[in-house]
């Protein structure tokens, strides 16, 4: 199968994921200032428009281009979880039922963008799968590749300074989890993403990883350390 992912990165170190589907490409996040001239040359590269913008969550760096991109992309369809999808909207209220001692940390800045798709996990979104992974944020989700288990994590694993969980600060990269929404939430779905078996790991910081579940189980026992 030839590959059908394409990462591409905002000063080494914010990414973005453009995939190949028939009709077109998904670009899984947006990055930040200056990264929409980035993510359309390499949609110019591959040679397909971009047809959907599916988000992980709703903090800046995942966000950060989504208006800029909108702008250059008419029709667009635009999905996040309808949890994130009030943090879009700069709403940092508590959602019912959610854990007393959570609260919304790091850059929520919200978009002039509003979504056209709200996303359920379960959902398909092309050939990406939406799979619940809250915890970095209260509606975080991530999306599995049906075709060939590529995991497209957002920040519920980062791999800039070793592969690690948002549970925990990993003292090469600390900035996931110091923008963490609710750690032992985070930590549940990192277990859960892992036992998907993902062929690879895609995340919004750091390289992708093959066969990660190694690397995945390492890091979640560092999280619950």
């Amino acid at each position: 199968m030839p590959p059908t992912l394409t990462t591409v990165t905002r000063l080494g170190m914010v990414n973005a994921h453009l995939v190949t589907e028939p009709d077109g490409l998904t670009l899984v996040d947006t990055t930040i200032a200056g990264g929409a001239k980035a993510i359309l040359a390499a949609a110019e590269r591959l040679g397909q428009p971009i047809v959907r913008i599916a988000l992980s969550h709703a903090h800046g760096d995942h966000v950060g281009q989504l208006d800029a991109l909108v702008e250059k992309l008419p029709g667009v369809e635009v999905a996040i979880s309808e949890r994130d999808a009030k943090l879009l909207a700069k709403d940092t209220s508590p959602a019912p039922g959610e854990p007393a001692d959570a609260k919304p940390r790091g850059s929520y800045p919200g978009t002039t963008t509003r979504p056209t798709r709200l996303l359920s996990p379960g959902d398909r979104i092309g050939s990406l799968e939406v799979i619940a992974a809250p915890g970095h944020s209260p509606g975080h989700v991530a999306f599995l590749d049906t075709r060939d288990r590529t995991l497209i994590a957002g920040d519920a694993f980062s791999t800039l300074g070793g592969v690690a969980t948002s549970a925990k600060p990993n003292p090469r990269f600390p900035l996931p989890a110091v923008a963490t929404w609710h750690r032992p939430t985070a930590l549940r779905s990192a277990r859960e993403l892992r036992a998907l078996e993902p062929a690879r790991l895609a995340v919004g910081h750091g390289k992708t990883v093959e066969a990660p579940t190694a690397a995945m189980d390492a890091a979640i026992a560092k999280g619950a350390g």
